[in-house]
């Protein structure tokens, strides 16, 4: 098959220095690489692995009620709370 393809200037410096360094024609450069990036966007995803954190006890809280933000801040920050 014919075609006409226009590559991104990123893509063709990549194209053409594997094509110098692998003594390959340009035709069987873009062929094997589209064989590859093919076959990678065609095949199924692997399952990540599940992440499981941890839980710690981090004690009871030193503040007796954490709903008023203002408030929390101003403990934190060692203020006089009014």
């Amino acid at each position: 098959m014919r075609t006409t393809i226009t590559l991104d200037k990123d893509v063709a410096i990549i194209v053409e220095r594997l094509r110098r360094t692998k003594n390959l024609t340009l035709k069987e450069v873009i062929n094997e690489a589209l064989r590859q990036g093919l076959s990678r966007m065609v095949a199924p995803r692997g399952k990540r692995p599940e992440f499981h954190t941890r839980p710690v006890d981090l004690g009871r809280c030193l503040l007796g009620n954490v709903d008023d933000v203002a408030e929390v801040l101003s403990v934190a920050e060692s203020e006089s709370f009014k």
